[in-house]
């Protein structure tokens, strides 16, 4: 097993690769355009060493996320710090159940707290240290859950009001009346939390072994899964027994916005960006956002669209994409932080392959309290499977706080 320090110095050893990788990247690319300013075209071999160069980037950086995954994931306490015994007591019955099907410790916790360990499809509800781990390293893991709003909830939806029209005020002295206001338009949006599962497998020498804990393993096993699914969703959900990601809303263009809707710029040009002075549409992109929004604002795109604007250099000549600047730190484009979501689609025509949002304002992600586990070691044996639900929603909650890139003609 690795050690904390250990994981430091993979952490460091993949962050400095990167770093040399890029000065490597700008060296070759510079190589490039000055080829290409002398002699109207680049030489074949320049053009295959960046591309090498270009994904040797890419794997460093999968190598210093890896790295830094790993080194937020401390093991659980085999113990509860603070003297709760009514957190012992579940952990004490939750294991029992997990290593044997003993569901009678956790059912006599519910009876006693006279509430829903369990929900109508079955299960229990894991500890609490393994649910608030578990929700930890999916906010590590799933890029537009660590930048958006997460609200808990109990029930099975959350609803939230907003006015249409802005909130209704005016100005008045001290002293004069309050005179009525334009009565506000005032209507709902909803955020149904659904059902994220999934269903590791364990052999029963696992379970009876003692030194295994038992919501370490259940938490390290669901974590990426329900983090990819929900990443996935966050982003281009429909909306149907899933969240509704923010490219999964009517889109028009920003002349056309109204509530309701998100907002494009077009490239101009099918499938990629302009011909001349690329960088100057992510310029306008920027600035279609209100600065209320900007000075929080944040760019989501993939690997392969961050490989495109890599190139791309100001008329001083400086690059507009810089590597992060510290270990845990986000690239930055144009000093705007870079969240890399794979979920957004690839360059395309009429792709919507960039956002640019104060995520915080613009999204809003909904987590139903408690992640259940539903014991079977019957339909898979030998092995023991762990049918474990968690109820998540999702979708934008303002939607003039997100603006779009896309790259076509209209």
């Amino acid at each position: 097993m690795q050690t904390i320090e250990t994981k430091s110095a993979d952490a460091n050893a993949a962050f400095g690769d990167f770093h040399r990788a890029f000065e490597a990247f700008r060296e070759t690319n510079d190589e490039r355009l000055a080829q290409i300013e002398q002699r109207m075209a680049s030489d074949v071999v320049t053009e295959e060493k960046l591309s090498r160069i270009d994904r040797a980037i890419d794997e460093t950086k999968r190598r210093l996320d890896r790295a830094l995954l790993d080194q937020s994931r401390p093991r659980l306490a085999t113990e509860v710090k603070q003297d709760d015994y009514a957190q012992r007591e579940h952990k004490a019955a939750f294991r029992a159940y997990m290593r044997s099907g003993d569901s009678a410790g956790l059912k006599a916790l519910e009876e006693k707290a006279m509430a829903g360990s369990s929900n109508p499809d079955g299960g229990y509800l894991v500890t609490p240290a393994a649910e608030t781990d578990i929700l930890r390293r999916m906010a590590n893991i799933s890029p537009i859950r660590s930048i958006a709003t997460v609200r808990e909830i109990s029930t099975s939806n959350y609803r939230k009001a907003f006015s249409t029209t802005g909130p209704a005020s005016g100005w008045v002295a001290e002293t004069d009346a309050r005179p009525t206001t334009n009565n506000q338009q005032i209507a709902d949006m909803n955020f149904p939390a659904m059902e994220l599962y999934a269903m590791p497998a364990a052999t029963q020498n696992l379970l009876d072994d003692t030194v295994v804990d038992i919501e370490q393993w259940i938490a390290s096993e669901v974590d990426t899964v329900f983090a990819e699914q929900e990443g996935a969703a966050f982003v281009n959900g429909n909306g149907t027994n899933k969240p509704t990601g923010f490219l999964g809303y009517t889109k028009t263009t920003q002349a056309a916005w109204s509530w309701g809707k998100t907002a494009y710029l077009p490239t101009g040009a099918a499938g990629a960006f302009p011909a001349s002075n690329p960088s100057d549409i992510l310029f306008d992109l920027i600035y279609s956002l209100r600065a209320g929004y900007r000075q929080n604002a944040s760019f989501v795109m993939n690997r392969k669209t961050q490989a495109l604007i890599r190139k791309f250099k100001t008329t001083t000549g400086d690059y507009i994409w810089a590597p992060p600047a510290t270990i845990g730190a986000p690239a930055t484009l144009m000093n705007f932080p870079v969240v890399e979501a794979e979920d957004m689609p690839d360059v395309a025509t009429d792709s919507f392959s960039i956002a640019f949002a104060d995520f915080r304002r613009a999204y809003l992600v909904v987590d139903r309290r408690g992640v259940r586990i539903l014991r079977d070691p019957y339909s898979s044996k030998p092995y023991v499977l762990f049918y474990t639900t968690k109820r998540v929603g999702g979708g934008l909650q303002d939607f003039d706080a997100i603006k779009l890139l896309k790259f076509g003609t209209a």
